[in-house]
């Protein structure tokens, strides 16, 4: 526990938070590392107006939300190289997935960028982030099929 508290002192000093001597010799309380954190989560909030982004100006947010799902794409092509990248999109288990989830990028963009229509660009967007989701799925073993499952178990309306 000292070196944990310790190290919320060197943390504390590399941020430039004020450490006083007596602080930085005793132990940390309670009450200074709850001041801490609620520092912390304060300086880390959006507002309002940050937060609706996607409201407010979807089409602003559909190019940046777009452009980071192809630099995502691009940083996994790196990781495990270009070919092996393609090869694995391509594979019949999840070449279905991988065409909507270009094609979907690819009509978000052009929603965003030549219709400049934010109802369309915003449902492009929903469209996009579902395609992600399933894409993403595509990778884990049997991820779809249980999601499938509970979807239907979900929406099954019958008692």
């Amino acid at each position: 526990m000292e070196k944990m508290n310790q190290a919320f002192e060197k943390m504390k000093m590399l941020v430039g938070v004020e450490v006083d001597d007596e602080a930085s010799t005793a132990t940390i309380n309670d009450d200074n590392s709850s001041w801490f954190m609620d520092d912390f989560n304060r300086n880390c909030t959006l507002s309002t107006k940050q937060s609706m982004l996607v409201f407010f100006n979807p089409i602003k947010f559909g190019i940046a939300f777009t452009l980071g799902n192809m630099l995502s794409l691009g940083s996994t092509a790196f990781l495990v190289g270009p070919k092996r990248q393609v090869t694995m999109m391509l594979d019949p288990v999840r070449i279905y997935a991988t065409a909507i989830y270009l094609a979907s990028m690819i009509f978000a963009l052009f929603c965003a960028l030549y219709v400049h229509n934010k109802l369309l660009t915003l449902l492009a967007l929903i469209l996009e982030f579902g395609a992600l989701i399933w894409y993403s799925l595509s990778y884990i073993p049997f991820a779809r099929t249980m999601v499938s499952r509970v979807m239907v178990a979900c929406l099954d309306t019958e008692f």
